[in-house]
């Protein structure tokens, strides 16, 4: 007769090879039912204090907008998240802040304006999932700026893993200074 530890071990041999698969079956939806990451950003919602700690730890603060049921949301969790290669440059050099669009919880923005989650995405002009916003490594100057401007990049939509951790080394690497994240992408993924 088989044990239940046989059958465990079993199933975890079978996985090993396959670390999308296993990562992919390990899932795990948050309070508003969306796909989460252990590592995402557990905060208090107050942006310039997010991004100050981020940049403590020497890290960039993204915002991931999410949806309950959004198809391509589950799909960056089950592929591009469950790749360990992208995982761990996010977790490395990112603080991700998951937030749902249609969300309820009161956001601090960086002007110090307070709103819930859903007209904080309408303030800043965010209509689809998944999206991500990347701010600058500096709080200087962006409450002065337009919602928009604050951001160094955007993407809205699912994205290929390639091109996916392209966008994050866009980023990372600050070539927005020198290029769009179109062409960025053109040139490397």
């Amino acid at each position: 007769m088989i044990s239940r530890r046989t059958m465990l071990a079993g199933s975890a041999a079978l996985l090993a090879p396959f670390p999308r698969l296993a990562a992919a079956s390990e899932l795990k939806l948050n309070d508003d039912g969306l796909y989460t990451k252990p590592w995402f950003l557990e905060s208090f919602l107050e942006l310039p204090d997010d991004l100050k700690e981020a940049a403590a730890k020497n890290k960039r603060f993204v915002i991931m907008w999410e949806l309950k049921g959004c198809p391509y949301c589950k799909k960056i969790h089950e592929i591009n998240l469950a790749d360990p290669t992208i995982e761990n440059f996010i977790k490395d050099r990112f603080q991700v802040l998951q937030l749902n669009i249609i969300g309820s919880r009161e956001v601090t923005d960086f002007d110090g304006q307070k709103l819930p989650e859903k007209q904080f995405a309408q303030k800043y002009g965010v209509r689809y999932t998944p999206t991500f916003q990347f701010f600058p490594d500096s709080i200087d100057g962006l409450a002065q700026k337009t919602p928009t401007a604050r951001e160094v990049a955007r993407w809205q939509g699912y994205m290929e893993p390639k091109p996916f951790l392209s966008m994050f080394r866009f980023v990372a690497d600050k070539a927005y200074e020198k290029m769009s994240l179109n062409d960025f992408l053109k040139a490397n993924g």
